[in-house]
């Protein structure tokens, strides 16, 4: 049975507003998110963190028990020639001196004489080793000495090159990072947006707008668009909130 009845019906522009909301959210529930676009990436090495790599592994020849060799100067035998030559001119001046002592004392060729010139010859040549030895000894205290420091200069440029290349990488990490977040929000952006609309048309109170009443007959009331969006305000919140737009 028909009977007359009367119904309050929003101001048209909430009506619009309805209309272009709904149109604009009924494609997008279905829509799938391309995540690929904003998966995480991680910056790779830089080449200079890899020639970094590269000459660290080369620095074990420069602590071997050999490391010294390379830095060995290559006239320590010329050195060593001329000094000991030089030892020897002395040697035998000295040695002349010791005969024409004997002979001003008149003992030259004695048994005396003999035994002070063997003794005098024995000393040099343990003079003359010792000091061989000592320079050796020298050349190779330089050599090591050397050694070291180029190890220790190649250490420290390894690491500043090291902590450039960290930085560098950083800086890479962070501009992937950025286009990971701008490429998130840009997917989904037009969820945010409507997310954003759909809160204020859940949020109108009654009698915010002017409203039309009409009369009618009919065993139940046409359903109004805002009405029915105001009433189902949860369910169409639920639903946005299931797509990470608000809920």
């Amino acid at each position: 049975m028909a009977i007359e009845q009367t119904q309050v019906l929003p101001a048209p522009v909430l009506e619009g507003a309805l209309t272009a909301f709904t149109k604009k959210l009924t494609p997008l529930i279905g829509q799938q998110i391309d995540t690929t676009k904003f998966d995480p990436q991680v910056a790779a090495q830089t080449q200079l963190q890899k020639d970094v790599t590269a000459a660290a592994s080369g620095l074990g020849s420069l602590v071997g028990p050999d490391a010294f060799k390379p830095f060995m100067s290559p006239y320590q035998q010329e050195v060593i020639d001329t000094t000991l030559a030089d030892f020897d001119r002395q040697q035998a001046i000295q040695r002349t001196g010791l005969r024409d002592a004997a002979i001003s004392a008149g003992a030259f060729g004695g048994g005396r004489s003999g035994i002070l010139e063997a003794e005098f010859l024995n000393n040099q040549l343990a003079n003359r080793a010792n000091l061989q030895a000592q320079l050796l000894q020298q050349g190779f205290q330089q050599a090591q000495a050397a050694a070291a420091n180029d190890l220790a200069a190649r250490q420290g440029l390894g690491a500043f090159q090291a902590g450039i290349g960290q930085a560098d990488q950083a800086f890479a990490q962070a501009q992937l990072d950025a286009n990971q977040i701008a490429a998130r929000e840009a997917e989904f952006e037009p969820f945010t947006r409507l997310g954003l609309v759909g809160q204020q048309l859940a949020q109108i109170q009654p009698g915010a707008f002017p409203t039309t009443t009409v009369g009618f007959q009919s065993s139940a009331p046409p359903a109004s668009p805002l009405a029915s969006f105001l009433g189902g305000a949860a369910g169409t919140g639920g639903v946005l909130g299931k797509l990470g737009i608000f809920g």
